[in-house]
């Protein structure tokens, strides 16, 4: 991947470096990044200040704020954790008006600690609310993808490697 001309805004994300470090990540593709942050929880899990734009107006000019870091910073992609907040649902419907990609990551949908990613939307803005059961499997089907071994495997694994070797 490369990240040549696009600029990622991320505004809030999971407690922990994870957003920091997908960040990092694109950085060293070449992409622009840019973080916004609303309180002392948000920085502190964002060590580069010099990308870092701590939000402390109000609520209410939320909307316009954005809508000038769009235009000032040149964003073309959109990064955040949960798409229902007040201020993610609006910088959503603010990017989408802008024809921007919007990278929304949650909560694991079927495993707990894990994050599940969509673009556009989660939970009821997902383009899985979109497709039928039959849809989703002809998808499945259709995929080139290998399917990951089971994360319970390792540890089955590890377990029985660990026992193999002390007997």
């Amino acid at each position: 991947m490369t990240g040549d001309g696009r600029t990622f805004l991320f505004l809030q994300g999971p407690h922990g470096p994870f957003f920091y470090r997908l960040a990092r990540m694109l950085t060293r593709a070449g992409a622009t990044v840019w973080r916004v942050g609303f309180n002392a929880g948000d920085q502190a899990f964002w060590p580069d200040r010099r990308s870092y734009i701590a939000y402390l107006d109000t609520p209410e000019n939320w909307p316009e704020t954005f809508d000038t870091l769009l235009s000032d910073k040149g964003v073309t992609d959109l990064v955040l954790y949960g798409d229902t907040r007040p201020i993610h649902a609006q910088a959503v419907a603010a990017a989408r008006a802008a024809g921007l990609r919007i990278h929304v990551f949650e909560e694991g949908y079927l495993r707990p600690y894990w994050v599940t990613y969509e673009r556009g939307g989660t939970n009821g803005h997902s383009r899985l609310m979109d497709m039928s059961v039959a849809q989703m499997r002809s998808a499945l089907e259709n995929s080139d993808m290998d399917s990951a071994l089971h994360p319970a495997s390792w540890g089955d694994m590890r377990h029985h490697m660990r026992t193999a070797v002390q007997n």
